[in-house]
């Protein structure tokens, strides 16, 4: 008979277990009541049940035949022995006892074993849930990689219809499919394209080393991307952006092509009009500044390397500010664009016309050939052509103009070190031709630079100056007929750290050009007012008046009034005694808003007197409208009253005119007694001024000239 060694080993665990746990029943039962009070199965059978509960079958026998055992030595009298008379009496007890063991036993066994099985079902349920969910798992992700490949699948078919045009081929280059954007961009439908080669597009633009190099790539990199030329079914030859990419197999052999491209017609147009806004001009189409300093840079580098002669025109149209004022600026442009053609007309095809902006044009002239002075020469016959050309009467939407042009021509010579010198040269000597005259033109000369340097240094000094006020006031006494002081003429010096003493004649008409004029001009009134100021409280001085110089700047300015006003207020000065002279030539434009704003000072107690009378633009109309209190007679007569008939008969007439005017005269330059004798005795000019009495000095000097004054 075999033996189960694990039912062995199994016994002899139950062993120890159920003597255990039976002789803890013996123990509670004693320790609860005394023997002769007997119940001894109630403690004996918990015992039982445990020891089969948990050591089987085997372990309930042995506890109830230790149970029988304990009951019948232990709770039978006489107790504690086995004598005959005490087996007698248990015996039926016993009996049912071991039968209750038996039954308790094997039931908790036979549910045991129930247990087993059913643990070893519930093992084999979830063992196959186990298999069913894993099949479950499995399945989720075929049916998961099946979705992903039909996403990859319409995204793939999307995409080949997507506006990219697409083509692909066997590795033969045979076409075996194209999408409908492929269609859209060549025009040809899918039935003509398939079973051809891509030589059906071929423009014939690129040569076989470009296609040779395309391949190169393809081969050695698996693709390639560039620009190409490639001819639509209609015959228009079209740019491309084309990227090929090469399908291989398993093995490594090339099985197709695939091709995608980009009808780029409309880039490629929008990247020529920026190109032309950026270096053309958008009115003529002629290059503009950046073009031409480009093309100039190139000539002046191919002159310094091959010795050859260029000249630079610069152009500039007569009048032209005019012509737009009067009949606009959509004439003034139909003026500028057939000076432009005009222009074209008369150069060469490897000159370049420019224009810079405005009305200013630029002819680059390369390649001149022979000396410079032969090079000079050409430019002049091409500067001279130009002229005549742009002199011809031009047609503006029904308006007849006549224009010219003022032309500076700079040569690229030692003078001359790169091409913006060559840029500034050419203005130079435009302006130069202004200057003569217009409709002419000028070469450029050195010594134009020196002058113009000069000018930039003398205005920027100025305009330190005007900051600092580094400018003083001198006083010419103004000498009545009756032979007092009666006033005095205020004129601006500026004493320069290094130049000294500048002449006004340099700095005034730079302060005019430049518009500095009218913070000097409003800093000569206020120096003056406040001299006014002073002397108001001196019995020698308080009568005095002083003549202040406006000019035609200061009196455009709109608030001109307002700032005479203030500054009159601010230092208190006598409007009386304040006098401004102006010019003649301030009356030729916008005549009627200067004598309102004379009218407005002369109701303030301000007095006027026209400068210079007889030299400008004298018109009787005007000045018998203008405030005037004196007209000054300019020094050009008086000087020449002693040797000139002219000058004499000027003089007396203006002293008449002015006296039947009710104003007042003032001579200047009088140098001399017998001019001084000739204007107050014989012609009673009213006030003399010059040399003859002083010359004009500081303000201390001329204080104690008032002092030291006697009539002559």
């Amino acid at each position: 008979m075999n033996i189960d060694p694990r039912g062995v080993r199994s016994f002899w665990i139950e062993l120890p277990f159920t003597v255990g746990i039976m002789s803890l029943a013996l123990f509670i039962r004693l320790a609860i009541a005394p023997v002769s009070a007997g119940l001894q199965y109630v403690t004996f059978f918990p015992a039982i049940t445990l020891a089969a509960i948990f050591g089987g079958y085997r372990a309930g026998l042995l506890a109830t035949a230790m149970g029988v055992g304990f009951a019948t030595y232990f709770f039978i009298a006489p107790y504690y022995s086995f004598e005959n008379e005490g087996l007698k009496i248990v015996s039926w007890s016993n009996l049912v006892f071991i039968v209750d063991g038996f039954l308790v036993s094997f039931s908790i066994e036979a549910m045991h074993r129930y247990r087993k099985k059913s643990e070893a079902e519930l093992a084999e349920i979830k063992q196959s849930h186990l298999q069913v969910s894993r099949l479950n798992s499995e399945l989720d992700e075929m049916i998961r990689l099946q979705r992903e490949t039909e996403q990859e699948l319409l995204i793939s078919a999307t995409a080949f219809e997507a506006q990219d045009g697409i083509m692909i081929t066997d590795s033969s280059g045979v076409i075996l499919r194209v999408n409908q954007a492929f269609t859209e961009i060549t025009g040809y439908s899918s039935e003509e394209a398939v079973g051809q080669t891509p030589r059906l597009l071929k423009s014939g633009r690129h040569d076989a080393d470009f296609y040779a190099a395309m391949w190169e790539c393809i081969k050695r990199t698996g693709q390639w991307s560039g620009e190409i030329w490639d001819r639509r079914k209609n015959g228009e030859v079209f740019p491309k952006w084309l990227t090929i990419t090469e399908v291989k197999s398993f093995d490594g052999n090339s099985v197709h092509y695939v091709s995608s491209q980009v009808d780029i017609t409309a880039r490629k147009a929008s990247e020529d009009r920026i190109h032309n806004l950026a270096f053309y001009d958008p009115l003529t189409q002629l290059p503009n500044r950046r073009l031409l300093l480009d093309r100039l840079r190139h000539a002046v580098s191919f002159s310094l390397r091959d010795g050859r002669n260029v000249a630079l025109m610069f152009i500039d149209l007569d009048k032209f500010k005019k012509l737009n004022d009067t009949l606009g600026h959509d004439i003034g442009d139909l003026l500028l664009k057939q000076v432009a053609e005009r222009t074209c007309t008369c150069v060469r095809e490897c000159d370049t016309v420019a224009r810079l902006g405005g009305d200013e044009f630029v002819v680059l002239l390369d390649g001149l050939g022979g000396s410079l002075h032969e090079a000079a020469a050409q430019a002049k016959q091409i500067g001279r052509k130009i002229i005549d050309v742009l002199n011809q009467t031009y047609y503006l939407a029904g308006h007849e103009h006549q224009s010219g042009a003022s032309v500076g021509i700079a040569l690229f010579d030692e003078h001359c070190r790169t091409a913006d010198d060559l840029l500034k040269q050419a203005d130079i000597a435009m302006y130069q031709a202004k200057k003569a005259g217009r409709n002419t033109l000028r070469f450029f000369d050195p010594e134009m630079q020196a002058s113009i340097l000069a000018r930039v240094a003398l205005e920027k000094d100025f305009k330190e100056a005007l900051l600092k006020e580094n400018f003083y006031i001198f006083y010419q006494p103004v000498i009545s007929n009756g032979g007092r002081v009666a006033g005095a003429e205020a004129l601006v010096r500026w004493r320069h750290a290094i130049r000294g003493i500048v002449s006004p004649a340099d700095f005034i008409p730079l302060a005019e050009e430049t518009g500095l004029i009218v913070p000097l001009g409003n800093w000569v009134l206020k120096t003056a007012c406040r001299q006014l100021a002073d002397w108001s409280s001196r019995d020698d001085t308080r009568d005095l008046t002083i003549a202040v110089n406006v000019s035609a700047r200061q009196l455009k300015q709109e608030d001109f009034v307002a700032t005479v006003m203030g500054l009159i207020e601010e230092t208190g000065a006598s409007p009386q005694r304040l006098k401004l002279e102006l010019t003649e030539s301030m009356l030729v434009s916008d005549a009627e808003s200067i004598i309102i704003k004379m009218n407005l000072l002369k109701a303030a107690g301000i007095t006027f007197a026209l400068d210079d009378f007889g030299t400008g633009y004298s018109s009787l109309a005007y000045l018998s409208r203008l405030p005037l209190d004196q007209l000054k007679v300019d020094q050009s007569f008086v000087r020449n009253i002693e040797t000139e008939e002219s000058a004499v008969v000027i003089c007396a007439a203006t002293i008449n005119l002015a006296h039947n005017l009710k104003l007042k005269v003032v001579a200047e330059g009088v140098e001399n007694e017998a001019q001084r004798k000739f204007l107050s005795s014989v012609h009673q000019c009213d006030f003399l001024q010059g040399y003859l009495f002083s010359k004009p000095v500081p303000i201390d000097e001329f204080e104690k000239f008032i002092r030291n004054y006697r009539v002559l």
